[in-house]
């Protein structure tokens, strides 16, 4: 298993534990994470799954993909270096124990 943790915009915090090979955007919606939406199912087609990689983990993720860049830009939260899609990172047992701290808002 892998432990997740998501932190909310207001702080709050959820931990989760899920199998590798599932994606933070799986993760969050099928744990009813509020802060993520994945409203187009994962197919990056919305930025709904926006989030901000804790930089302690920056290195343990595979970079961003064109494909990620371009939909980043459609976000509704301010993008930085650390804004992610959560399709887009499946968990691996190397990020065990990863932090992602949500935007404030997905629309």
């Amino acid at each position: 298993m892998v432990y997740i943790t998501f932190v909310a915009a207001d702080g709050g915090r959820t931990e989760l534990s899920v199998a590798p090979g599932t994606s933070i955007m799986q993760a969050a919606v099928m744990n009813n994470v509020h802060g993520i939406i994945g409203e187009c199912g994962g197919s990056a087609m919305c930025a709904t799954c926006h989030l901000y990689l804790d930089e302690a983990f920056a290195e343990r993720v595979p970079p961003r993909s064109d494909l990620e860049d371009a939909m980043l830009d459609a976000a509704a939260s301010p993008v930085d270096a650390r804004s992610r899609l959560g399709r887009q990172i499946e968990l691996t047992e190397g990020m065990d124990g990863i932090v992602v701290h949500l935007p404030v808002s997905q629309v």
